[in-house]
């Protein structure tokens, strides 16, 4: 009888594990941004710099879980590099070298034809600007942020459209961040979804408002991505 109990217990903890499994979602989403940028630093010699257009990888993951009131969690990625078209004794007057990443931890609100997800988190900053190779303004920010994402589906043809977008301000910092796209699922199983994307992105930063370290970056563009779906 105990044998027999305890045959039991193993095979209902393991159709519970498995139906666990089964709603455990893992999302990942690779884009490649071809953007413009301006830089404006009001304390420099040069307060306006024009940059050359350039592009960059981005890569986001996002882990979904069924447990009441535990957030889900996404982090985003992305290195962003831009030059001035101005150079200096062969030197370019300006460059930006900037590691980019959000931390989030978000809440799903629907999530069916309509989608709509609520968060919030922090951005991370690291990376340099420099200036003749002469100058260089160091930046290292971790900014509070809150994020919000909206999405709907055209039913039974694989297109759906969305938006994202997230905001950060601590003291003099600030950085908008937002995104519009539209996607077609050309993969759409019980075990996988696999979908391509086409949109545009604007990313606003600004930092040390009202310092000597003021600066403000804008890049802003098109990019065409995948997303995978487990």
């Amino acid at each position: 009888m105990q044998a027999l109990k305890l045959s039991c217990f193993v095979l209902g903890l393991s159709t519970f594990n498995a139906a666990q499994a089964d709603v455990i979602a893992v999302k990942g989403g690779i884009d490649y941004w071809h953007y413009n940028a301006d830089l404006q630093q009001p304390t420099s010699v040069a307060a306006q710099a024009e940059l050359e257009d350039d592009h960059s990888m981005s890569f986001s993951i996002a882990v979904e879980h069924p447990v009441p009131f535990l957030p889900n969690i996404k982090i985003k990625h992305a290195n962003l590099q831009a030059e001035s078209e101005q150079s200096f004794a062969g030197l370019k007057s300006h460059q930006v070298d900037l590691d980019y990443s959000d931390f989030i931890l978000y809440y799903e609100i629907l999530d069916n034809i309509i989608s709509a997800d609520i968060g919030f988190g922090a951005k991370r900053l690291e990376g340099n600007l420099r200036q003749n190779d002469t100058q260089t303004q160091d930046i290292s920010d971790t900014i509070p942020m809150i994020y919000a994402q909206a999405g709907a589906k055209l039913p039974f043809t694989g297109f759906s459209a969305g938006a994202e977008v997230s905001f950060s301000s601590l003291d003099h910092d600030k950085i908008t961040d937002a995104q519009a796209e539209l996607k077609y699922n050309f993969i759409d199983t019980l075990l996988v979804d696999v979908g391509a994307k086409v949109g545009y992105r604007i990313l606003d930063i600004q930092l040390e408002e009202g310092s000597n370290q003021e600066a403000k970056l804008k890049f802003k563009g098109p990019y065409l991505g995948i997303d995978l779906h487990f």
